[in-house]
């Protein structure tokens, strides 16, 4: 019979939050284990921003979160702000740059920030445990009871960091899911998030222009919530920054609408000017790429030349709806929405409120950053407000 192992603390789940929450605590003094069903850490971490990792965002506040309690996320962004990650990417001597609104992204690698929390975690002599799969999870008086390929552990306080579905070729799974009901809390439904949307129908006739980008600013029918960022269109739908944001607000069997050219007065020589398609084209090609413009001049074109017509169709450039099928799913979702309800943990230090000692963090829990940066500060920040707590 293979020998138990105990720890004050263990963490599961080897990924940014993960990482994070095993080094603050192993820093406080705490034995810490952190186990990953996994061959290898910070696999999300190493594809994340194109290889360079978007580790935060200059400008993070409350409302660039999404969950069911808009207010749960502000506890611990204040506990740990994006400067404290900073600073200690600073300390690490890693180059990095402000790509856009905010966007921090290493000069070279994202292996850079992989290996400042692996060099955190060795400074907390954490003791890292991978392809610990087949994990089951019970609780008694003594704390909690972990068993896993791995063998047999005991400790005081349980962390889950296990992630949401996205990304499944890189080990994503429900896990954390299953453990938070095992423990009876709620669960907000999960779903895809920061996705590209699929087109059909007459409007797969989109799917022609693959690889057009635009400036647009796309707004959901239901919340009114908007972005204003590139469109890319891809062979099965739409893409790109504006896409990626809204689609985390998108409920299926809602247009998304799109302003094809914010600020802009498009049509006004077509008015005071020559009125055929051939001026109509003129004028989008001054605006647009040139084959969304001939899309645009055949789909959008007005009915008749008159001043009525034109403004009409003015009007549908600003606010053309498009009705997305779908999503690509969690194979593309960069995040997932949904998770662990915020009802049952404590803000200040991610613990369950009914079960002493059981805490999580980063994205298994519902609160769901914007594109660039943000979900990485969510990380972060959840994962110190644990640390410092276990």
């Amino acid at each position: 019979m293979s020998e138990i192992r105990r720890f004050d603390v263990i963490v599961l789940g080897a990924g940014a939050a993960g990482l994070m929450c095993a080094a603050t605590a192993g820093q406080r003094g705490r034995r810490v284990a952190l186990l990953d069903h996994g061959p290898l850490p910070g696999r999300k971490i190493l594809i994340s921003g194109g290889g360079r990792c978007n580790f935060t965002n200059l400008h993070c506040a409350p409302d660039r979160f999404l969950s069911a309690n808009p207010h749960f996320a502000k506890s611990a962004l204040a506990l740990y702000t994006q400067q404290h990650f900073i600073e200690l990417v600073k300390k690490y001597n890693i180059p990095f740059h402000e790509k856009t609104l905010g966007q921090l992204f290493c000069d070279h690698s994202a292996h850079a920030i992989l290996n400042l929390l692996l060099a955190e975690c060795e400074k907390g002599n954490v003791e890292q445990i991978y392809d610990a799969h087949s994990i089951q999870v019970e609780k008694d008086a003594s704390g909690f009871r972990i068993q896993c390929a791995k063998g047999e552990f005991r400790c005081e306080s349980l962390v889950v960091a296990t992630g949401g579905l996205s990304i499944p070729k890189l080990g994503a799974s429900g896990f954390g899911y299953e453990l938070a009901r095992q423990f009876g809390l709620g669960i907000v439904e999960p779903r895809p998030a920061l996705v590209p949307l699929l087109l059909g129908g007459k409007e797969a006739s989109w799917t022609q222009l693959a690889g057009v980008s635009t400036l647009v600013r796309a707004t959901t029918a239901a919340t009114k919530t908007s972005f204003v960022e590139k469109l890319l269109v891809t062979h099965r739908g739409l893409s790109g920054p504006a896409v990626l944001q809204i689609s985390s607000y998108w409920k299926p069997g809602q247009p998304v609408e799109f302003d094809l050219a914010p600020g802009a007065d498009v049509l006004g020589p077509v008015l005071d000017g020559r009125r055929d398609a051939a001026a109509l084209l003129k004028a989008l090609r001054d605006h647009f790429p040139q084959r969304l413009a001939e899309h645009l001049s055949k789909v959008a074109a007005p009915a008749r030349w008159t001043n009525a017509a034109i403004d009409a169709c003015e009007q549908t450039l600003h606010r053309y709806p498009l009705h997305p099928t779908g999503t690509e799913g969690y194979a593309k979702a960069e995040v997932t929405a949904g998770g662990v309800n915020t009802a049952d943990l404590q803000a200040r230090t991610m613990e369950a409120r009914k079960v002493s000692g059981l805490f999580f963090i980063g994205e298994v829990v519902d609160v769901t950053g914007h594109l660039g940066g943000f979900n990485f500060q969510w990380a972060w920040a959840s994962a110190v407000a644990a640390g410092r707590a276990v």
